[in-house]
């Protein structure tokens, strides 16, 4: 099939990237043309700008906007609506507040136009070899992007229609919550096992718990990959990217008087690792880094002392 990509960042890149590989045809436009001239090598059909890339589509066109969430992606949609014709579909691959995802199908859909709220997750790896799509709209616009769906998923199983517009964002975030939580669960665990006056081989533990425990999950595979990638935890800053998003869910959950303790020490631990030197905060940011790309950073020499 063709289709188009607006952001070639980590996400966008590996999603197309995957998609040539199969014999997709894929357009691309990143605002960083060194990106989009890389991948052109690779096969991608490169666009200089978004109207370029909406003219070389043929209609009923499909784009899939992987953006930040806010202004980068308001910005996109905003262009975008007057260059398209009736029937064409939009998709927002990143992580968007649900509501801004409603505004947006009432938006497109005065011109005509379809709109999908599609969230992304398996992180980097999973956009290069096979993804989970949880996508929220009108179900006439999933049927028609669903193949291109299920190719790019991890199986049959790894896409799924959540249902009205705005759904398939806000089940991501959610999805975002409780990772949150497990992500602090493990990290804490590193701290206790590194803690606990045993010389461990903390590698050998976690490929261990990988075989037959109840905690094995992709999680604990990459906590153990990140150890042994980066064993020496006192060279690694404490601080910790944080996109914001969970804090719609928790700013939503409060406001349904729905508690959430767990996520919401995840989240408070988060902001606290921007100033303590922990090897919980450490092991977070390894771990985030593993599956979502996130940078490391190294610690000051004041942080080291």
């Amino acid at each position: 099939m063709e289709f188009g990509i607006i952001g070639l960042g980590r996400m966008g890149r590996s999603l197309a990237r995957q998609a040539i590989d199969k014999g997709h045809r894929v357009l691309g436009y990143n605002r960083t043309q060194r990106v989009t001239d890389e991948l052109a090598r690779e096969g991608l059909d490169p666009a200089r700008s978004i109207e370029e890339l909406v003219s070389k589509l043929s209609t009923p066109r499909i784009i899939f906007i992987y953006l930040p969430h806010g202004e980068p992606t308001e910005m996109a949609c905003q262009a975008l609506r007057p260059m398209l014709a009736a029937g064409d579909i939009v998709a927002d691959g990143g992580n968007s507040h649900w509501s801004d995802s409603q505004r947006r199908h009432a938006f497109f859909a005065e011109a005509g136009v379809r709109f999908l709220d599609i969230g992304t997750s398996g992180g980097v790896s999973g956009a290069r070899h096979g993804a989970c799509f949880m996508a929220g709209g009108d179900r006439d616009a999933y049927e028609v992007v669903a193949p291109i769906l299920k190719d790019l998923a991890v199986d049959d199983e790894g896409t799924f229609f959540v249902g009205a517009p705005g759904s398939g964002h806000f089940v991501k975030l959610v999805h975002n919550a409780i990772e949150f939580g497990m992500v602090q669960a493990i990290s804490e665990g590193v701290e206790l096992l590194k803690r606990s006056g045993y010389d461990l081989d903390l590698v050998g533990l976690f490929n261990n718990w990988m075989h037959g425990s109840v905690i094995r999950s992709w999680l604990i595979e990459l906590m153990g990959k990140a150890l042994a990638e980066q064993p020496a935890f006192g060279e690694l800053s404490t601080y910790v990217e944080d996109t914001g998003e969970v804090k719609w869910v928790l700013d939503w959950a409060l406001d349904q008087d729905i508690p959430t303790p767990v996520v919401s020490l995840a989240q408070t631990a988060l902001m606290q690792y921007r100033d303590l030197d922990s090897p919980t905060a450490k092991a977070v940011a390894l771990l985030r880094n593993q599956y979502g790309g996130h940078p490391l950073h190294r610690a000051s020499e004041r942080e080291r002392r």
